[in-house]
């Protein structure tokens, strides 16, 4: 049976909806709890939001005739995209360029090295609030950014980073979890 009321958005939190920290730090396994210390807000992401493609690829094996008569999984990737248009935030930057290329303080002068380092994993928390109040938390507990788009720099829109955040499976095979609860 169809139920409108399950119907829902997804808002980011105030303050900032994605949030990183390094291999190692304590991981949410909820929708409310506070995030351990050393998570980091990447602040504001573009309006077109998150986007998540989670397709598993098969092969398909036919009989003579035609008919599939097995399907076998071959691979799953799970790939977050976003957009960080905060362009002074210095978490964004060494999330964007590694920590260990950027250095200094806005106030002091930043220094920021783009080069073909290969990019550090980290874990990514996705906050977001859906119809009602109803909290919804993505927690990715490793993902290394796969692709980063072209930054355009123009008086008509926010300079911003797009990123695609590939999920690499823990130890128990999984790639990212999603927790809701109400809390109304």
């Amino acid at each position: 049976m169809s139920d409108a009321t399950n119907v829902s958005y997804g808002k980011p939190k105030i303050g900032g909806a994605v949030s990183v920290a390094p291999i190692g730090t304590n991981i949410p396994t909820d929708a409310t709890t506070g995030l351990d210390a050393a998570f980091k807000s990447l602040g504001y992401i573009s309006e077109e939001g998150l986007a998540n493609t989670n397709s598993p690829e098969s092969k398909k094996i036919k009989s003579w005739g035609g008919d599939t008569v097995l399907v076998i999984a071959s691979s799953s990737e799970d790939v977050f995209k976003f957009r960080l248009i905060e362009s002074l935030n210095v978490d964004v930057l060494k999330t964007v360029y590694g920590a260990s290329n950027v250095s200094g303080a806005l106030d002091t002068g930043l220094i920021v090295k783009a080069n073909s380092k290969q990019a550090e994993p980290l874990i990514y928390v996705v906050d977001m609030i859906m119809k009602g109040g109803v909290l919804k938390r993505i927690v990715i507990p490793t993902a290394v950014i796969s692709e980063r788009g072209e930054i355009n720099y123009s008086d008509e829109d926010a300079i911003g980073f797009e990123l695609t955040v590939e999920a690499i499976p823990d130890t128990h095979g999984n790639t990212h979890y999603e927790y809701i609860k109400s809390v109304v």
